[in-house]
């Protein structure tokens, strides 16, 4: 690996910052709002499309029988258009909308083609292409439910009532009641209702709903709780700090809802594709009919049924949902494994990706400072060392404090009284305990007090770690060294995606020592030390142009302008980060870098399934448009496998990447 100083380059003007935009784009169909896209949906056989397509087809299976006995062939005709009504109002009022509105749609491919089954005496035909079609679409929804089936069990996860805590004792109300502020109780087994801090009492909270960690997380006072978990184990008191609609969970969903009308550069191609491509077929299967008729005098009703087939065969229905139902499964999948992407073309962007900047702390490390080496000398036990420390510590509020203090805990030492305290600005601790004085500080302090600093201290400063000498007046007595402690996933995830040919390169504001550390032990091919906030944003784009295509892994916060600036930008730790969230592309919902070898996978797969999808289905449809032309196909087969067939197979085939694991 190697390191480079910061690049010094313009920075760009226009970086990538996502704004959420909460209006609804589709006057005509409420369903595409985040909110009436998970709203409770009543049971399968309950609905009308149901009902509807029963009836059609016991009208249509009574039109087949009566079509037998030759003098009730009228009362067949009858029953046929009976089926075409039932099954195909919605179809021909949309049909015409697309008419009036001169924008073709495959509504009006199946009309036109089953008023001219009728027209020219094939009204079992006609009713058949009208009903199979109308299953076909019901056949959709119903899987497009299924792929957001996950997002919408998230949301009815958190419970609709809470037990608050007031003077007169406890009552039950409707979290939409709760305001910011009150105490809600949480017994052992309840669900968590809304979002808010511990106040009393400790338990183990299954957060897999929101975080994707099936490993129940502990939580005791002070700690963050969400709606949507689960409390395994003890009694909790949480006070409430987010209303019922901006908690995490239903972020969560709102986010996912709105990520599905964010269309990839595929879909957005398919779409306009398609625009062009139904008035293309149409003029095609008049010019099937009219050529041989006119020019080449064939039989008029022979070419006309052709042409009628031509039509069915082309109808982009598969085509069209080829690339959205993937992209449906696929954000799906992520959120129930605690990733939050925030749009389709960002899936699409992933696979994409050549290279991989890591921010250091916070990403790479796990943001806080921990005790990592505890050295004992001329003779003093490591226990000695550590007690006489967080003694002193005991009585400041540094973060090296907290840090010496937490290991003391986890070591139950017990902490001895301290007189005579004196804190030394920018040097470090002075103290008496059982009337020995005893010093705690950096190196510079004992310059002043005249005791020689271990060659020790040398080894463990080369390896970037912030180093405390505890002493008397007359000699040191050990040494506790602390560092920003690596995520123990860190070195398998750049593995990972060296494996995947994708450069990894690590970012941080620390100096040259602690970023070569830390670079040796994650395995990065580069790494960039001292760099501000607007210094990332230049090597991001210095990458981007290196390699084509960039993301950028940070915390979300101090990391927002190189997030913004990547093609992909990934939070870690966003589980109540509003600014993580808003600002990344992509949310790691708990602090777990493995999930970034998951995304690339199922970016590629969800490419991959894209690419089957549009290729069977232009294979398919042109196969059969030349075995349509030469009369080999009739209008049964056509929507049959041309149509419903082709379209439950690229259904079923995207729905595979809802079982992606992680």
């Amino acid at each position: 690996m190697t390191h480079r100083a910061p690049i010094d380059i313009k920075i760009m003007q226009n970086t990538k910052l996502q704004i959420l935009d909460n209006t609804c784009r589709d006057e005509s169909a409420c369903s595409c709002c985040a909110v009436d896209m998970f709203t409770e949906k009543p049971p399968f056989w309950k609905r009308r499309k149901l009902i509807t397509g029963g009836a059609a087809g016991l009208l249509m299976l009574a039109g087949l029988v009566i079509n037998s006995i030759p003098e009730f062939n009228f009362a067949a005709q009858i029953l046929y258009v009976l089926v075409v009504a039932v099954a195909g109002k919605d179809i021909l009022l949309k049909a015409a909308r697309s008419v009036m509105k001169r924008r073709l749609d495959m509504n009006c491919l199946m009309s036109l083609a089953a008023v001219g089954a009728f027209f020219i005496g094939h009204g079992e035909e006609g009713a058949a292409v009208i009903f199979l079609f109308f299953v076909a679409e019901s056949l959709e929804e119903y899987a497009g439910e299924k792929a957001k089936q996950s997002i919408h069990q998230l949301l009815s996860l958190a419970p609709e009532t809470a037990i608050v805590k007031r003077e007169a004792g406890e009552i039950e109300l409707h979290t939409h009641e709760i305001r910011i502020g009150d105490i809600i109780a949480i017994r052992p087994g309840g669900k968590v209702p809304l979002d808010g801090n511990v106040s009393t009492g400790h338990s183990y909270v299954n957060e897999a709903p929101i975080t994707g960690e099936s490993v129940p997380a502990e939580k005791t006072v002070g700690d963050k709780v969400y709606a949507g978990t689960l409390n395994e184990e003890g009694y909790l008191e949480v006070t409430v700090t987010k209303k019922a609609d901006d908690t995490v969970l239903s972020r969560i969903v709102k986010l996912v809802g709105e990520a599905e009308r964010k269309k990839s550069k595929t879909e957005k191609f398919i779409d306009k594709f398609a625009r062009i491509y139904t008035p293309t077929v149409i003029s095609l299967a008049f010019a099937a009919f009219l050529i041989p008729t006119v020019f080449l005098g064939l039989p008029w009703d022979e070419w006309l049924y052709r042409s009628l087939v031509l039509l069915v065969i082309s109808c982009p229905c598969a085509l069209a949902i080829s690339t959205p139902v993937a992209m449906v499964s696929a954000l799906t999948s992520a959120a129930r494994h605690g990733v939050l992407i925030k749009g389709a073309t960002y899936i699409e962007e992933l696979s994409k990706i050549k290279a991989f900047a890591f921010d250091k702390t916070g990403t790479l490390t796990r943001g806080r400072l921990e005790v990592t080496d505890i050295i004992s000398l001329n003779g003093n036990p490591q226990e000695g060392v550590l007690a006489i420390a967080a003694s002193l510590e005991s009585r400041s509020g540094h973060p090296i404090a907290k840090a010496i203090l937490k290991k003391a805990s986890e070591d139950n030492i017990r902490l001895q009284e301290v007189t005579a305290f004196q804190s030394i600005k920018g040097k470090g601790l002075r103290g008496e305990i059982n009337g020995t004085v005893y010093y705690a500080g950096a190196k510079n302090l004992f310059d002043v007090i005249s005791v020689k600093a271990p060659d020790k201290l040398l080894q463990l400063e080369a390896e970037g770690k912030t180093t405390i000498l505890i002493s008397t007046e007359d000699s040191v007595l050990g040494i506790i060294a602390l560092g920003d402690k690596m995520r123990d996933n860190s070195p398998a995830t750049i593995s990972d995606l060296k494996k995947l040919n994708i450069r990894t390169e690590m970012l941080t504001g620390d100096n040259k020592e602690v970023a070569s550390a830390l670079a040796n032990k994650t395995g990065v091919d580069e790494y960039y030390a001292g760099l501000l906030p607007e210094d990332k944003v230049k090597v991001v784009e210095k990458l981007a142009e290196r390699f084509g295509s960039v993301a950028m892994v940070g915390d979300g916060v101090n990391d927002a302008p190189s997030l913004a600036a990547a093609n992909v930008g990934i939070a870690m730790g966003t589980a109540g980060a509003d600014v993580a969230i808003e600002t990344a592309d992509i949310a790691l919902m708990h602090d777990d870098l493995s999930k970034i070898d998951y995304l690339i996978h199922l970016s590629r797969k969800t490419m991959m399934v894209v690419k089957q999808n549009v290729t069977a289905s232009v294979i398919v449809k042109g196969s059969l448009t030349l075995l349509a032309l030469m009369g080999f196909i009739n209008l049964w087969t056509a929507v049959a496998v041309g149509d419903m067939g082709l379209s439950l197979a690229v259904i079923l085939n995207a729905i595979r990447l809802t079982r992606v694991k992680a």
